[in-house]
């Protein structure tokens, strides 16, 4: 039986509200996953779910396309945000390839989808992304991270930091996968380990931990989506509550995560409708 000394994640289960967020999170997955169209077209949910998780992703970046421009494009090339939207949509493809190694290496993971988001395919000649890609950024790099702008912690900091997310990974947690996943996403989130795309990799890494747990085992609930829709001030402000580290803050964040889970429930449960009507 796990103690909260030896699994810190456990504990934060009793915040206030984390109790409620988890139940609630539950319920609307199992609510989705019973739908009748999930029963012969899972496949397809899936992959819509990975679409607009994208998009969602990507709008938090400052790239707010909407869906069918993202849908229909196929050069993501073309400036800054095309960049970030494609480098959403690579990530979205990826992850799912990496669920196998996510317990055992998640460092491995996350140098691995910065590698896929910061790609370097289809940047203007000259704009190589250089050898900052797929590692910790050292002393002295810049992090470009659209929208977000709290104090950066040191490259000493972020490498202890990581090192301690990993061994809580790879350890393993009683806490629900609401709880880990939130603590995931924004742990990244505050290390901004990387010179580049920490929103899109720390939101990627949400979604690994809450499929790989077994909570979403078939990818169909974007919490992405309901980041988005919350608003950014709103993901800012329920940020803010996990850097702070206080209870009301810490369960704020979770909550705010649960919520998003609950609007990426929402989202797949409306696509299901449509192909249940034939209008999709």
């Amino acid at each position: 039986m796990s103690t909260h000394a030896s699994d810190p994640l456990a504990a934060l289960g009793s915040l206030p509200g984390v109790a409620e967020a988890v139940d609630s999170v539950r319920k609307a997955v199992d609510r989705v996953y019973g739908h009748r169209v999930m029963r012969r077209r899972s496949n397809e949910i899936s992959s819509e779910a990975a679409l607009r998780g994208a998009r969602g992703s990507a709008a938090l970046s400052g790239a707010d396309w909407a869906l069918e421009e993202v849908r229909r494009r196929t050069d993501f090339s073309a400036d800054a945000e095309a960049r970030t939207v494609g480098a959403a949509l690579r990530l979205g493809a990826e992850a799912g390839q990496l669920l196998s190694i996510w317990r055992q290496s998640p460092l491995r993971v996350l140098a691995r989808l910065h590698l896929v988001a910061a790609g370097d395919a289809g940047l203007p000649a000259g704009a190589g992304v250089g050898d900052s890609v797929g590692r910790p950024r050292l002393d002295g790099e810049t992090v470009d991270e659209p929208l977000i702008d709290f104090p950066l912690p040191t490259p000493s900091e972020v490498a202890g930091r990581l090192d301690g997310l990993a061994e809580l990974i790879v350890a393993g947690s009683e806490a629900p996968a609401l709880v880990t996943a939130a603590v995931i996403h924004g742990e990244l989130l505050a290390l901004r380990p990387f010179t580049s795309y920490n929103g899109l990799v720390a939101r990627a890494a949400e979604r690994i931990a809450l499929v790989g747990s077994g909570l979403d085992p078939k990818a169909i609930c974007p919490a992405e989506v309901g980041h988005a829709e919350q608003g950014r001030a709103a993901y800012l402000a329920a940020f803010e509550g996990y850097l702070s580290g206080t209870p009301e803050g810490m369960g704020a964040w979770i909550a705010h995560c649960g919520r998003s889970v609950e609007l990426g429930v929402r989202e797949s449960t409306a696509v299901c409708e449509a192909l249940q009507r034939g209008a999709a």
